[in-house]
């Protein structure tokens, strides 16, 4: 339960801190963060829960890594089901907490988006079905191959959490334009059920590509690097 437990805190402090910067500070009068601040907090938020919670659950934070470590033999099969509720239920609550500060100020309209993903006239710039797929399914791709190889017992030790965190924010610098870059299921669903309407009705593209993009790059990584292991341990950061 303490694994659960940090994996719903860990994914509670990723949405509140990246959705929370988009939708509170991105465009503040004067003093807006803008796409480069938002994309430093996704990162900023798996770096600092690494170090937090790495020890305790493996910091995933999002059911798409699950997936990915469990085909890349780095995870039990058994825990999946329970890493992914607690993750789900985590980035419901603070999409919840961030309702209740965002709308304290006048103006506020859920109709903005808030911070949700979308493709076609709910893309930031526009981009369609097909651009957002493929967006997705690459970006999440390339994070389960820096995961996977920062987490490797062959890597430099002590460095993961700073590959991985700047990776997501590489991510974001990328795909912000496309679909609000979601690369993660959870993050997605969490502001999707405030939103409702468009942002759920497109929130399949947001489970589907990322699980899809994670298992290539889990498969990849093993037909590329990995030595022959057997799942014995939770943790992807030691």
């Amino acid at each position: 339960m303490k694994q659960y437990g940090a994996e719903f805190l860990g994914t509670f402090w990723l949405v509140l801190g990246g959705c929370g910067s988009a939708v509170l500070a991105a465009a503040f009068p004067n003093v807006g963060i803008g796409l480069l601040g938002v994309a430093l907090a996704f990162g900023l938020t798996v770096l600092t829960m690494a170090y937090t919670i790495g020890h305790i659950s493996g910091c995933h934070l999002n059911p798409a890594v699950s997936i990915g470590l469990w085909v890349g033999g780095r995870f039990p099969g058994q825990q999946l089901l329970p890493y992914i509720v607690a993750q789900v239920l985590g980035a419901i609550s603070a999409a919840a907490v961030l309702y209740v500060i965002a709308s304290g100020t006048a103006g506020f309209e859920l109709a903005k988006g808030f911070a949700s993903n979308g493709y076609g006239a709910h893309s930031p710039g526009g981009y369609s079905l097909l651009a957002a797929l493929v967006c997705e399914v690459v970006m999440t791709m390339f994070f389960l191959l820096i995961i996977m190889g920062a987490t490797d017992k062959r890597a430099p030790a002590g460095f993961a959490p700073l590959a991985i965190g700047l990776a997501l924010t590489l991510i974001h610098l990328i795909s912000i334009p496309v679909t609000n870059t979601s690369v993660n299921p959870a993050r997605s669903t969490g502001v999707a059920l405030f939103v409702g309407d468009w942002a759920v009705a497109q929130l399949w593209l947001f489970w589907l590509a990322p699980v899809a993009g994670a298992i290539l790059g889990a498969l990849t990584y093993r037909l590329l690097a990995e030595e022959k292991t057997s799942v014995q341990a939770v943790e992807i950061f030691e």
